[in-house]
């Protein structure tokens, strides 16, 4: 029971946290309000009439998986056509271009990838600036109202880093005047104003997955999910506080870690699961680990104690206590979802949207609508009545669900 009451109380304060962070329903970075996948946007309609919700518009913003960040009438993404990505700042009411910044990219073939050129990391809004990590690693700072450079660094360059297969796809973490990244053995930092590099890591493998802040007691740390496994990182110096090997076929590590109380969900795909972590002081231990919650890339949400996540093509709730399946269901793909107001917003893989009770005594679908085709990885995103939903093709469709 304690540890069930570790994730009541820990979800309990992230939720009090997003409820001041949200009121204008704004979707200012990766994962939402509080970089965990949950909104407490209300007032928005999750049954609609004809079947689907209305579209507003449709635009072709280039190949990729980068998802939305919103922020009033302004919408930011990123993708890549040919030689070059693209940033996007849209008009959210008609989706129309209010400014675009590009810049070039070599190509890339990897077999694994459908789109190995398609852009990997979202947009990140802090302030006036946006920031974007390209594959090859070179981080970016634009001015977001008018798309100007503010500053750019080739982190790979600098840190000496190795460049992961998929390239490089965490997004940015921005915490006060410092700025992390998932590149390099376990990170690194630069300053927010000039994006000169503040502290780095070695050439080690990196993951996929965006950095995690996380306090324990006393001890505030970054939780970076490298090739290798889970590592623990004061983020105003770099040190390296713990470690967790987890070991997956190809190194890929590449859904966020999930953080309640004194407690870290991680999970991979390729058969290798998933494992709950207690931390105490630098010793990483584990409460459960299982077979049954292997996420790919979209991590899982965790609501009231319970996880809801993609294990391999196939949508599970499962307790936080103990690793248990209460319920699932097939048909996924690789796709991903987010919570809003005790409800789950699953895209899958070929291009339906559904909306499901974030309810773990039964599986309950409330609404189901093909919005896309083509194909869908990237999680949907809610903010300000609106859904965004993209597929790799480059297509990214706003769907009105305003009362």
């Amino acid at each position: 029971m304690r540890r069930y009451a570790i994730f009541r109380t820990g979800m309990g304060a992230a939720l009090a946290m997003v409820s001041v962070a949200a009121q204008a329903g704004d979707w200012l970075t990766w994962r939402g309000p509080l970089k965990n996948g949950i909104t407490n946007e209300t007032g928005w309609r999750w049954q609609w009439s004809g079947g689907a919700p209305r579209q507003l518009w449709s635009v072709q913003v280039g190949t990729g998986y980068s998802a939305v960040a919103v922020r009033g009438n302004r919408v930011y993404t990123a993708g890549n056509r040919g030689n070059r990505d693209f940033v996007y700042c849209l008009n959210a009411d008609t989706g129309k271009t209010i400014w675009q910044y590009s810049y070039p990219v070599p190509s890339r073939d990897f077999p694994g990838d459908p789109y190995p050129a398609g852009t990997g990391a979202s947009p990140v809004l802090d302030g006036n600036d946006l920031h974007i990590l390209s594959r090859e690693g070179v981080a970016f700072c634009l001015d977001a109202n008018t798309g100007k450079l503010k500053w750019q660094r080739d982190l790979r360059r600098e840190t000496r880093a190795q460049v992961p297969s998929w390239g490089f796809t965490g997004s940015a973490l921005v915490d006060g005047n410092r700025i992390f990244y998932n590149v390099g053995s376990h990170g690194v930092a630069l300053d927010r104003g000039s994006g000169a590099v503040l502290w780095k890591s070695g050439s080690g493998k990196a993951g996929y997955a965006t950095p995690v802040l996380y306090q324990i007691g006393g001890q505030r740390g970054l939780a970076i999910f490298a090739g290798p496994g889970l590592i623990g990182v004061d983020p105003a110096t770099g040190r390296k506080l713990w470690e967790f090997p987890w070991q997956t076929s190809y190194d890929v590590n590449a859904a966020d870690p999930v953080i309640a109380g004194d407690t870290v969900f991680i999970s991979s795909n390729y058969g290798k699961g998933g494992a709950l972590l207690r931390l105490q002081g630098n010793r990483p231990s584990v409460v459960w680990q299982t077979r049954y919650m292997r996420n790919h890339f979209n991590a899982s949400v965790l609501v009231n104690g319970f996880l809801y996540g993609n294990d391999e093509n196939t949508l599970k709730c499962m307790d936080a206590r103990n690793g248990n399946v209460r319920w699932q269901m097939r048909g996924m793909g690789k796709g991903g979802l987010i919570a809003a107001d005790g409800k789950l917003l699953v895209m899958t893989e070929r291009g339906e949207l559904l909306v499901i009770a974030a309810d773990p005594a039964r599986f309950t679908e409330i609404s189901r609508a093909r919005v896309l085709n083509g194909t869908c990885w990237t999680h949907p995103v809610l903010a300000n009545g609106r859904i965004y939903c993209r597929n790799a093709e480059g297509t990214l469709v706003c769907l009105d669900v305003r009362q």
